[in-house]
C-alpha cells in the first residue's frame, strides 16, 4: 500500500476510442450443403430457425444468426399460414428497430428509409436476418455489407444471383431507436437520390438485416421458392408468403444464400494516464525492505542521493481505494536529478 500519493491533474488524463475490425466471412455452404441441414436448428414453436458453423449438437458449433419472416397488419389475412405467428414477428422487430409514430403506432419498415407514414417504399413482407453479437461484436462496419444469393430459378436449379449492399452508407445513414442503419440495394452502382431502389435495410448497431420478399419477383419472373426439403412442391414467392409455413421461409431463403460477409467493430475506449515525477519526487521507497537498521540500504554513506527503482505504479480513487495496477517492464532508477513521465493506458 503507498504512503505517498500524488493527484492527477484533468491535462494528465486523456480518453482516446479505436475502432478495430474484422472480417466475417459466411458462405453458402454453411447455411445449405456442408453438413445437410444438421447444423441448423429448428424449433416447436416454429418462429424462427437458427444456423451454427457447426452441427448445433458439437460443443464446438457457434451461433451464427437466425432467420423469420414477418408481415405487416396491412397484410394481415386469417388466410395465411400462421398468420398471428408471422405478425407478431413483424410488429416485435418493428418495434425495436422502427419505434413508433406520434400517434403510438408501431411504425413499418420502410425501404427508402424515410419514415414519412405513407405507403410509398413500404415493406409488408419481410425476411429478418438477426446476427449473432459473437459476429457482429459492438456493431457492423458501414459499407462492408455484401450479401450475394440467387433470386431466381428453383432451389435446385438457381440462376439469377444479384450481390446486395449497403453501398452508400459510407457517407449516408439514417438513424432510428435501435442506432444507425443503411438501405440495401442490389448493385454498386447505386447512387444518392436512388433510394426508392433499395430493397431492404441494415441495421449496424443491432445486427439485423431486413429484406423485403419482393426481391424474389419482378423483372426476372417470379421465382419459385422453397427449400429442396420440406415443401411438398416448390411455390412462388406470392404463394410462400400466404400458404408457407415461417420455417419454410426461412429454408427457402437460406438455400439461396450464396456468400455473406461484412466486416465488424471492436470499440475500445482508453484513458491515458500521464504520471509525472518531478525531481524531488519519489526519491525513497515504500517498501520496509529500503530501510535496514535505518539505514537506506541502496545507500553506501549518508552523503549519496537518496535513489530508488520504480517497478509499479497505482492508480487510486479520491478515497484511496486502489483501482489498477500498472507493472513496467523492468525497474526505472529515480534520483534527485531525474525527472520521470510514465504513461499508462486502461482499456475498455
Amino acid at each position: 500500500m503507498a504512503k505517498t500519493f500524488k493527484n492527477l491533474l484533468g491535462d494528465d488524463i486523456v480518453t482516446t476510442r479505436t475502432l478495430l475490425h474484422e472480417a466475417i466471412p459466411i458462405t453458402g455452404t454453411i447455411t445449405s450443403g456442408t453438413y445437410s441441414d444438421n447444423n441448423i436448428k429448428t424449433f416447436s414453436h416454429g418462429m424462427f430457425e437458427s444456423v451454427y458453423d457447426y452441427p448445433f449438437l458439437s460443443s464446438s458449433a457457434n451461433h451464427i444468426f437466425d432467420l423469420t419472416f414477418g408481415i405487416s397488419s396491412a397484410v394481415s389475412s386469417s388466410d395465411n399460414t400462421q398468420n398471428a405467428k408471422k405478425l407478431n414477428i413483424y410488429n416485435q422487430m418493428a418495434q425495436v428497430l422502427m419505434g413508433y409514430d406520434v400517434s403510438g403506432n408501431i411504425r413499418n419498415f420502410d425501404s427508402d428509409g424515410t419514415i414519412d407514414g405513407t405507403t410509398t417504399g413500404q415493406m409488408n413482407h419481410c425476411f429478418f436476418v438477426n446476427f449473432s453479437r459473437l459476429l457482429v461484436k459492438d456493431e457492423i462496419k458501414k459499407n462492408s455489407f455484401r450479401f450475394s444469393l440467387h433470386t431466381s430459378g428453383t432451389v435446385a436449379a438457381r440462376t439469377t444471383k444479384k450481390t446486395l449492399g449497403d453501398y452508400l452508407s459510407a457517407n449516408e445513414y439514417r438513424t432510428s431507436p435501435a442506432g444507425d442503419y443503411g438501405l440495401i440495394f442490389t448493385g454498386s452502382t447505386a447512387t444518392s437520390g436512388e433510394e426508392a431502389q433499395s430493397v431492404g435495410l441494415v441495421f449496424y448497431q443491432a445486427g439485423v438485416l431486413v429484406l423485403t420478399s419482393s426481391l424474389f419477383s419482378g423483372a426476372d419472373g417470379e421465382a419459385e421458392f422453397g427449400p429442396p426439403i420440406g415443401l411438398t412442391h416448390t411455390e412462388s414467392i406470392t404463394l410462400a408468403q400466404t400458404s408457407g409455413t415461417i420455417q419454410q421461409l426461412a429454408a427457402g431463403l437460406r438455400h439461396r444464400i450464396d456468400d455473406l460477409d461484412f466486416n465488424n467493430t471492436i470499440e475500445l475506449n482508453s484513458a491515458i494516464h500521464f504520471c509525472r515525477i518531478n525531481h524531488n519526487e519519489f526519491n525513497y521507497s515504500s517498501n520496509p525492505t529500503y530501510v535496514s537498521g535505518s539505514k537506506l540500504v541502496v545507500k553506501n554513506n549518508t552523503n549519496d542521493l537518496p535513489l530508488s527503482y520504480i517497478t509499479s505504479v497505482g492508480l487510486y480513487s479520491p478515497d484511496n481505494e486502489l483501482l489498477a495496477v500498472a507493472k513496467l517492464s523492468e525497474p526505472i532508477r529515480k534520483d534527485p536529478n531525474t525527472e520521470l513521465t510514465l504513461r499508462v493506458r486502461l482499456d475498455y
